[in-house]
C-alpha cells in the first residue's frame, strides 16, 4: 500500500523522525536545494505537514498544497502558523501544549533568580579577578517577599506561580478576565499591575492584542527597582523601549528568553550587564522536546486512523 505523503517544513526529534519515516513518505522541504521545485513536484500529493513554531507554516505554502488534511506543529505557540487560513479550508492544526509547562516555568524562575541575584555578574566577578583584588561584589536583590505580576495566567503562568510561591514571592496576575478559581489578585489594568509589582513575568501568547503590550508606559510604571522577565514571545515587548529603559536605569534589569527578530539579538542588549539572555530554549530539554515531538506523531496517527486529535488548536489565542 502506498504511504501517505507528508511534507516536513521543520524536522522533528530523531526518534520521532524515524517513526514518521517508517509510517509515511516524507518530503523534506527543510533540506530541499530547490524548495519550489519540490513543491511543484509533490505539492498536490501532500496530505500532512510537520513543522514547529520556528519553522512556521505560511498561507503562501498552504496555497500550494491543495489536498492538505492536517498541520502538526511542535510547539505551543501558533503565531507563526496560518491557523485561520487553514480553518477556512477545514484543515485542523495541532500543537503541543501542557507537556512543556514545567520546563518553560522553570526557565521563568531561572531567569528571575539569575537576574535579581545577578548570577552572571557574580561569575564574572570571580573569573576576572575582582573578588581577589577588590573584595566582595556589590550586593544584589532578594527574591523573597517580592511581588510578582504574571502577565497572562494560563497553564504556564500558573506553573510559574507555584514555583514563585515556594521562593516566598507574592503573586498577582493580569489577563483578559478574572479567574474565579484562582486565589491570587487579578488586575484588569496592566499599568496598575506594573506599578504595584517588583517583577513582571510574561507568559501571554503573541497575537494582535498582545503585540508590544509591554511598552514604554508599562516599563515606566514598573520603575527603576523593577524587573522584566519574558518567556512569552519577543513581539509582546517593544524591544526598543525596553533597551532604552535598561540603558537609562528606568528599570533595574531583564531576563529574556525571546526576542523580536530571532536569532538576531540587538547589540545594545548584548552590551548590558543588567540583562540575562537565553536563546529561546525554555522548552529545550531532551525530555520535553521528545514529548512535544511524540505529540506530533500521535496527532498524525489519530487523524489518519479517524480518531479525535489529541491537541488541536481550539481557538485563536
Amino acid at each position: 500500500m502506498n504511504k501517505i505523503d507528508v511534507l516536513v517544513v521543520w524536522p522533528n526529534r530523531p526518534e520521532q523522525m524515524k517513526q514518521l519515516d517508517e509510517t509515511y513518505h516524507l518530503h523534506r522541504l527543510d533540506q530541499a536545494a530547490d524548495p519550489d521545485a519540490l513543491l511543484d513536484a509533490v505539492g498536490s500529493r501532500i496530505r500532512a505537514v510537520v513543522t514547529s513554531h520556528g519553522g512556521g507554516f505560511s498561507a503562501d505554502l498552504l496555497a500550494r498544497l491543495p489536498n492538505l488534511e492536517i498541520v502538526a506543529s511542535s510547539g505551543v505557540g501558533i503565531d507563526s502558523l496560518c491557523v485561520e487560513a487553514c480553518r477556512q479550508r477545514g484543515i485542523p492544526v495541532t500543537h503541543t501544549p501542557d507537556v512543556l509547562n514545567a520546563d518553560v516555568a522553570d526557565m521563568g524562575m531561572l531567569l528571575l533568580l539569575a537576574t535579581l541575584r545577578r548570577l552572571l555578574p557574580g561569575e564574572r566577578w570571580i573569573r576576572e579577578g575582582h573578588w581577589r583584588n577588590q573584595g566582595m561584589m556589590p550586593l544584589n536583590t532578594s527574591v523573597q517577599g517580592k511581588r510578582l505580576g504574571i502577565v497572562g495566567f494560563g497553564r504556564i503562568g500558573k506553573a510559574v506561580a507555584v514555583r514563585a510561591e515556594a521562593f516566598g514571592m507574592q503573586i498577582c496576575y493580569y489577563g483578559r478576565h478574572a479567574q474565579p478559581q484562582v486565589a491570587y489578585p487579578w488586575y484588569a489594568d496592566l499599568i496598575q499591575l506594573a506599578q504595584d509589582c517588583d517583577v513582571l513575568l510574561l507568559t501571554v501568547p503573541a497575537n494582535s492584542e498582545t503585540h508590544r503590550l509591554i511598552n514604554a508606559e508599562v516599563l515606566t510604571a514598573l520603575g527603576p527597582q523593577g524587573y522584566l522577565i519574558n518567556i512569552a514571545r519577543g513581539a509582546v515587548v517593544d524591544e526598543s523601549a525596553l533597551i532604552e529603559a535598561l540603558q537609562q536605569g528606568r528599570i533595574a534589569g531583564a531576563g529574556l528568553d525571546v526576542f523580536v527578530e530571532e536569532p538576531n539579538v540587538p547589540d545594545a542588549l548584548l552590551a548590558l550587564d543588567n540583562v540575562v539572555l537565553q536563546p529561546h530554549c525554555a522548552s529545550g530539554t531532551v525530555e520535553t522536546r521528545g514529548a512535544m515531538a511524540q505529540l506530533v506523531v500521535d496527532n498524525l496517527a489519530a487523524h489518519f486512523s479517524g480518531r479525535a486529535l489529541l491537541t488541536p488548536v481550539k481557538k485563536l489565542d
